[in-house]
């Protein structure tokens, strides 16, 4: 009986995270290689399946979605300045880059842990229409970049009323 309090007192210290090594192994070779394939090693690796992965800075989490007249991308940017973030258009591929810069570093005796990211950044889309990229639109509030593309006059889609019997 002692031994099963033991572990129940002992085992909520630390959480077990099954995949730290390979999230680790996964880093080491991104740096490594330099992102040589300008992306990550493992594209599928989503922070939702695999949480460690979220420790560092990654691709922000974009919204996509096509309204009646236009394309507009949401994209978390948590802790960034406007003046950090690049957004750039060509042909139907959306592209937002940036940089979180590091604040001062702490040094204190009382400091234990720390799990904020810093970096660089950059996320592409796909389009799903083409759109009048003179026109677009963005702003910066609350942490989440909004983008809105007007689509052309050819990509607008015709609504067409099918009377059901």
């Amino acid at each position: 009986m002692a031994k099963q309090e033991r572990e129940r007192e002992t085992r909520g210290l630390v959480p077990w995270r099954p995949f730290t090594e390979m999230t680790r192994w996964e880093r080491e070779m991104e740096r490594m290689f330099g992102d040589f394939f300008g992306r990550r090693l493992h594209p599928f690796w989503d922070e939702r399946w695999w949480p460690e992965r979220g420790l560092g800075l990654s691709a922000p989490a974009v919204d996509l979605y096509e309204e009646k007249d236009e394309i507009v991308a949401k994209a978390e940017l948590p802790g960034m300045e406007k003046d950090d973030i690049q957004v750039n258009i060509t042909d139907r591929l959306l592209t937002i880059t940036g940089e979180k810069k590091k604040e001062e570093e702490i040094k204190q005796e009382n400091y234990y842990h720390s799990e904020r990211a810093y970096g660089s950044f950059s996320r592409s889309l796909e389009l799903p229409a083409e759109v009048r990229v003179e026109k677009a639109q963005a702003s910066f509030k609350n942490g989440v970049l909004e983008i809105r593309l007007p689509k052309t006059e050819e990509a607008k889609k015709k609504e067409i009323k099918v009377k059901v019997q």
